[in-house]
């Protein structure tokens, strides 16, 4: 029964990933009739500079080069290594995440000299999903790159949602928080966005860099309090967002700039649309499909363990799905994701005679800074994991819910999906 189960679990995570397939979505946003107009200055086609960031930008980029072809004279998008595409026009470069590197910086830095080549008749297309702000670092002086990603490891560590990592990077930066359409002025700016946060708030994806926004120097301050790292991040760090809360360094431009009067962003993709495949290829397995939320949140090991009581109350064959993105406060020194560490916190609240299997997955295909998407259980996974010589709860103790499912055989692996639209909760009860 579990086997079967699980084969259902992995055919739906499949139909999601499908869905996310960036190259439609790209296709059917460039082919718009609003978008038409935006692309064109009057009956000629405009010039067209396309930049970019984030794990699936490579993917959206060779779309967009099918679409526009020789309209596109200049253009550089930033991926995570491993995601590339066959772009011609477009390069790309490949860069570190979820840490930044000085291969991104040199690439955020390229990317706002091409911006500011598109001219006052020009258009700069900026295709964007989840991963671009880690992937193009471009530190405020005097803050420096090694500063910036001592503060990312220090914030990743403490459970910082992307919010509150996003508010104050922000305000490190060069490029993010709508500093990059401020770069391309007096040129419009169209920005294809891929979501890969909960609600789809424009100002927090890769960290806005097209978008108004909304967090202040205050904020990002007030995130390092909230999180008890005002003390460990590096003095210059320490030191630009207070100058910043107190007016001695300009704001990020806010809703309302005059800048965004021709700046276009447009959601083309989103958690919604895997959770809905999802839930189409589930009742087709002839599963009752229960949508629970698209934006599930909290603490990994919290949220699976109360999940799984949930679950135990469903019908027979019925699937339980919720997209969204859950966080991992870090405590120990293993390796692992917030999927892979749901899974296990899953297994561990599965009794023997449960006939459940939780499949917990990242749309992106890589689930922390490992290989797998995310991992697959049921009520044999600690028994498996045992007789490799693995301990359930030290495991989790340690965050290694990578090794433990590894050895269990329970983690899914998919490699680069080139799309990026949150995580996939599935419960099957068979």
């Amino acid at each position: 029964m579990a086997e079967r189960a699980r084969e259902a679990a992995h055919a739906v995570w499949r139909a999601a990933l499908a869905a996310g397939d960036v190259a439609p979505l790209v296709d059917r946003a460039l082919r718009r009739r609003d978008v038409g107009g935006i692309l064109a200055e009057g009956p000629s086609p405009r010039r067209v500079v396309v930049v970019g960031c984030g794990k699936a930008s490579g993917a959206m980029a060779l779309a967009a080069e099918r679409v526009l072809d020789a309209q596109i004279a200049d253009g550089l998008v930033v991926v995570k290594d491993g995601y590339t595409a066959p772009t011609r026009r477009i390069r790309l470069a490949e860069a570190g995440h979820p840490v930044p590197d000085a291969r991104g910086q040199a690439a955020a830095l390229a990317m706002l000299e091409c911006v500011r080549t598109a001219g006052a008749d020009g258009l700069v297309l900026v295709l964007v999903s989840g991963g671009g702000s880690a992937l193009t670092p471009a530190p405020a002086p005097p803050v420096t790159l090694a500063e910036k990603q001592e503060t990312t490891r220090l914030l990743l560590g403490a459970g910082a949602t992307i919010n509150e990592l996003n508010a104050v990077r922000k305000h490190l930066s060069l490029l993010k928080g709508g500093q990059l359409a401020r770069a391309a002025a007096p040129a419009s700016v169209l920005a294809l966005v891929l979501s890969d946060v909960v609600g789809d708030p424009l100002d927090v994806i890769a960290s806005g860099p097209t978008a108004p926004d909304r967090s202040t120097f205050a904020e990002a301050l007030a995130v390092l309090e909230r999180k008890q790292l005002l003390a460990r991040v590096p003095v210059a760090v320490r030191e630009r967002l207070a100058a910043g809360t107190h007016g001695r360094i300009q704001e990020t431009p806010k809703p309302g700039d005059r800048l965004f009067e021709r700046v276009h962003n447009l959601i083309v993709g989103n958690n919604a649309l895997v959770v809905d495949a999802a839930a189409v290829e589930a009742r087709r397995l002839g599963y009752r499909a229960e949508l629970l939320t698209r934006g599930l949140q909290g603490e990994a090991r919290d949220v699976a363990r109360d999940l799984v009581a949930r679950a135990r109350a469903l019908p027979p064959r019925t699937c339980l799905i919720a997209g969204g993105e859950t966080t991992v406060t870090v405590r120990g020194g293993g390796r692992g994701g917030r999927c892979q560490e749901f899974a296990l916190a899953a297994a561990l609240a599965l009794g023997p005679e449960d006939d459940l299997v939780v499949l917990a997955a990242g749309t992106d295909g890589t689930d922390g800074p490992t290989d797998a998407a995310g991992g697959i259980v049921d009520a044999g996974t600690l028994a498996r994991g045992e007789r490799a010589g693995r301990a359930a709860r030290a495991a989790l103790d340690d965050n290694d819910a990578h090794t433990f499912l590894s050895a269990a055989g329970d983690l899914v692996v998919s490699g680069p999906t080139n799309t990026n639209l949150l995580d996939i909760y599935l419960f099957l009860r068979g």
